[in-house]
Parts: C-alpha cells; structure tokens; sequence
C-alpha cells in the first residue's frame, strides 16, 4: 500500500512513488571529527543517489542499560555540533529529546525531533514537539502494536501539526529479543503514516546486562525486507569502528560497508515502487 504524497524536507515529496530518504549517522556524538567523517561519507552516496539525507546523533543517551555507560557531550555542546554539521555539510539534522524543556532549545537546530521509543506515549513530551512545526519522528515502543500508533498520531494532531513519521524498530518477543514484522508496514501505511524503518536497532538485543547485545550482520536483510515493503524512510546508525562505539556497538553498521548497501537499496527501491504489480 502506497501512501498518499506529502511535502517534506528540502521540498521533497515522500510517499507514493517517490524514492526512501536516509536517516544516518553514529549512535552518540563522540567528537566532532568522527561526526564530520560519517556525514561527509553518506553525503557523497546520497548525492550520488538524489536522495534526501538527513544526519542522525544523539547529544545524551539517556536511557542506558548501566548507570556507568557513556551518555554523550549534553545538550549544549552536543548541539554546538549538530550546528557545525548541519552548516559545514548543509544537511538536515535530526536528534533525540528526553524532556520537555529540552524541545524549544532541540528545534532552534534540529530540522527533526525524535522521540525514543521508551517515551513514544509521554503526551506532554509529544504535543510539545508538535507545537514547534518541526518534523516530529516517533520511534514506536517495542512494546506496542503497530494500530496502537494511531493515538500517537492524534496526539500530535492536536497540535495542529501535520508533520510527523513513524520509526519501526522491532516488537519486543519474550524479555530480550525483537522482532521485525514487516505486517506494522502495511497498518501504519493504512493510516496514511509516513514509516521509517530503524535498520540497526531493530538487530538490538534488550538488557540482559550492562550494554545492550545485537548483530549487526542482520542490518543489509532487515534493511532490503523494509524497503521491499514500501517503506518511506531508511534509518541506520553508522561507526567508522562499531566494536569500540560508545552506545550500540552491537548494533550500529559500518561506514565503510554503508554506501555499498544504501546503492542496493535504493536499487530495489526504484524497482518496487515503479512496478505496481508487485
């Protein structure tokens, strides 16, 4: 099922027919150069490819198996950086809020507020991104079925906002495993959402001790799966050394693998969307 176009960043249409965009980039800000290395990487790709990029990392992890686990620079450094990219690489930035009297400062740079799973029903949290007119990006909790976001939706309504995406990133099978169904697609597009699909956390394993377990090797399978089903946007967190990554370093995908895989996916992009029969 085909979702109805919309106007997104950049005066891009999503929906439809039109191409996936790309949400990338490492887990947690590390530094600046790290952060400048992974963008200036999956620019030239998507360039290459004409799709819209959009950089991804986090200025705090605030939800963290360990208490001793590092978060990040914090919100005012973290977003020094985010400014840096967005200006030198002339990208839309897309970052996490934790707190409500984090959003108004967040919008002052980030073109997308992202909303982590764990909070995807915090109303107060919701309605206070929407009132900004920025893009609102939901992750939608491991705990919930992919029809239970039409409240997520509703809430953001309310606000008078139109702007809003949906993350899949697998549903929570027993106490530490996920699974991706790629049936919540298909529902979410039924309500006319707008889906990204969160490649790298979907392969996570929950708990279980102080870090989060996972296989990245799962990343390029779960990916094309997504795209094969429609989806609007790609997201995947990206290290130049996942193994020695600050947060998720089961998980995140390499950079140095990540142009090859996001050609091939915009390959089968091109071939699903273009051929109706399918």
């Amino acid at each position: 099922m085909k979702i109805q176009e919309r106007t997104f960043l950049k005066e891009t249409q999503i929906g439809g027919e039109n191409p996936f965009f790309l949400i990338a980039g490492p887990c947690v800000i590390e530094s600046r150069d790290m952060i400048s290395r992974v963008c200036e990487t999956v620019k030239k790709v998507t360039e290459e490819l004409g799709i819209v990029y959009v950089f991804k990392s986090s200025f705090d992890k605030a939800n963290r198996s360990s208490g001793e686990s590092l978060r990040g620079p914090g919100l005012e450094a973290g977003l020094r950086d985010l400014e840096y990219i967005k200006n030198h690489f002339d990208v839309p930035i897309l970052t996490d809020v934790h707190e409500v009297n984090q959003v108004s400062s967040v919008a002052e740079i980030a073109d997308i507020l992202q909303i982590p799973a764990f909070l995807c029903r915090q109303t107060d949290l919701l309605s206070e991104c929407a009132r900004t007119e920025r893009w609102v990006n939901v992750k939608k909790g491991q705990f919930l079925a992919p029809s239970d976001c039409k409240s997520i939706i509703e809430k953001i309504r309310s606000c008078g906002s139109e702007r809003f995406l949906i993350t899949e990133r697998g549903t929570s099978f027993g106490y530490h495993d996920l699974v991706f169904d790629p049936r919540s697609i298909e529902i979410l597009h039924s309500h006319n959402i707008p889906v990204i699909m969160d490649g790298t956390h979907s392969t996570q394993r929950i708990g279980g001790g102080k870090e989060s377990g996972g296989n990245r090797d799962l990343v390029p399978l779960l990916t094309r799966t997504a795209v094969a089903a429609g989806v609007e946007g790609v997201f995947m967190e990206l290290h130049p050394d996942p193994s020695q990554a600050w947060s998720d370093a089961a998980s995140q995908y390499y950079l140095d693998k990540a142009p090859e895989l996001i050609r091939k996916l915009y390959d089968l992009d091109r071939f699903i969307k273009t051929h109706p029969i399918l």
